[in-house]
């Protein structure tokens, strides 16, 4: 879909997350051992054909640039359109993305495509974006909302906009889920809207000074504009805690979960390090775990996520654990439940036990 623009807004609240995202925003925390968190918006949006997109990032973004380089492994390095990062002001996105958007709104406006999707990075899931498209022409909407009904909202969602839908699929109200009821239905965070309609509900948001954040506009205006739902029915996650984070990682030890993740609506791609194959000597004994490139295997790792570059000693007992790159776990130590960030090196007998929903954090060291 060549008619529309992908906006990837980077609005996060990332105060639950706090021991991954000191250094980098939300969107460059690593995932399933080689991937980025952005991987996944990205990819749904190139796999639908987008060619024009637009990332609307945070301070301390330079793991985020890194990653992203100039978009070729998601086929966006163009002399045309292509991939761009534009930083956020002063302003906290979280409270504040009218302004951005505002300031930069010759993209905007100088840009060829009729239509904009606007997506979060924290949500994620594998979705063809095509027919949400398709839905969204064919019933003339103003604006197209994707959600999930899902049935663990006590337990995961938490904080997330709840919407509320009739039998014609018209938005009546949205609120907030505080986790007081198991059945919800989460706003996804992908929305769909003329790009003229964008600029407009911008300028109108300057205007009368009532809303600062795009998505409260048209929360305030739905009796006014055509709000529909599109339903999602995938596997969906929200990394919006240290706890969603951990658990959304085990997730992909599922097969279903990981062939649905990364395949079922095409593949999600991400910057390739061109590393080694990783060794597996003969005291290794690797169990039920995600193991990127590069790294060597002397111990036993159970149901574990580890990223490239990881070394893990002789006699090393890992179980439940996420182990992010360059990292270094010495002889003789114990782990479980635990996310160490990158660079990190566990001395020699250590052990180390986090609470299931509440994995132990090992912060990356701080470099002088």
């Amino acid at each position: 879909m060549k008619n529309y623009i992908g906006i990837i807004n980077l609005d996060e609240n990332e105060d639950r997350i706090r021991e991954l995202t000191r250094t980098r925003p939300l969107a460059s925390v690593p995932m399933a051992g080689r991937y980025r968190i952005i991987d996944f918006v990205l990819s749904n949006m190139t796999n639908a054909g987008i060619e024009n997109i637009a990332i609307f990032s945070k301070n301390k973004s330079r793991s985020l640039v890194d990653h992203l380089s100039n978009g070729r492994p998601w086929d966006l390095h163009r002399k045309r359109d292509g991939l761009r990062v534009f930083n956020f002001g002063e302003e906290d996105p979280v409270n504040d993305d009218v302004h951005t958007f505002a300031s930069n709104m010759e993209f905007l406006k100088y840009s060829k495509q009729e239509y904009v999707v606007i997506s979060s990075s924290y949500m994620i899931c594998n979705i063809d974006l095509t027919e949400v498209m398709k839905f969204h022409e064919k019933n003339i909407n103003d604006i197209t909302i994707v959600y999930k009904t899902v049935s663990n909202a006590d337990k995961s969602f938490i904080d997330c906009d709840v919407i509320n839908v009739d039998s014609n699929d018209n938005i009546i109200s949205v609120g907030e889920n505080i986790g007081s009821a198991k059945e919800a239905n989460i706003n996804m965070e992908i929305l769909l809207m003329r790009k003229d309609l964008f600029i407009e509900i911008i300028y109108e948001c300057i205007k009368t000074g009532l809303d600062r954040k795009v998505k409260n506009c048209i929360y305030r205006n739905l009796d006014k504009l055509k709000v529909k739902a599109y339903k999602f029915d995938g596997y969906l996650s929200c990394i919006n805690s240290l706890e969603a984070y951990y658990k959304a990682n085990m997730d992909l030890l599922n097969v279903r979960i990981n062939n649905e993740l990364f395949f079922d609506n095409g593949p999600i791609y991400t910057k390739s390090k061109d590393e080694g194959p990783t060794k597996y000597t003969k005291d290794s004994n690797v169990i039920n775990s995600i193991i990127a490139n590069g790294c060597y295997i002397e111990g036993t790792v159970e149901n574990c996520i580890i990223s490239r570059r990881v070394h893990i000693h002789k006699d090393v007992h890992l179980k439940d654990c996420i182990i992010l790159q360059n990292s270094t776990i010495n002889a003789h130590s114990k782990l479980q439940n635990v996310i160490t960030d990158k660079c990190t090196n566990i001395t020699k007998g250590e052990e180390l036990k986090g609470a299931r929903n509440y994995p132990l954090v090992i912060e990356r060291p701080k470099i002088m």
